[in-house]
């Protein structure tokens, strides 16, 4: 009996102490126990929007869509993520050659290079933004 009682406090004793190996950086246990919090990387300076869209610009419309009349808006802080955003509008043709007006993207940028374009809806900001030509 005293040998089960012996053998359950050794078995308890080590679940306790293993449980300590994975304790986050927040736990409540003595510092040398903790996980270091990994190191998050300095935010980026806010990109040149002009320059990143004038030298990507392929990257940003279809070059059979003859973009003119560029104009950028402002970076902002990218919400979900570590980049910056910004809207970028222009006048660009169809495919058939008829006009389609002027046209609103969003573009995100990452390190300096343009790593996702999409339209702007209508929750997007681009609507109150003012714009600069490139």
């Amino acid at each position: 009996m005293l040998r089960l009682i012996a053998h359950a406090a050794l078995f308890a004793g080590a679940l306790v102490l293993g449980g300590c190996g994975f304790a986050d950086s927040r736990a409540p246990v003595p510092e040398f126990m903790r996980m270091k919090e990994a190191e998050q990387p300095p935010p980026e300076p806010a990109p040149d929007v002009k320059r990143v869209v004038r030298e990507q610009i392929d990257v940003v419309f279809l070059s059979t869509s003859y973009p003119r009349e560029v104009h950028v808006a402002p970076p902002h802080r990218e919400v979900r993520g570590p980049g910056w955003t910004a809207c970028v509008r222009a006048q660009l043709t169809s495919a058939t050659g008829s006009s389609l007006g002027a046209q609103t993207y969003v573009v995100t940028i990452m390190g300096g290079k343009v790593v996702d374009r999409r339209r702007a809806e209508a929750d997007d900001i681009c609507g109150t933004e003012t714009y600069e030509p490139i």
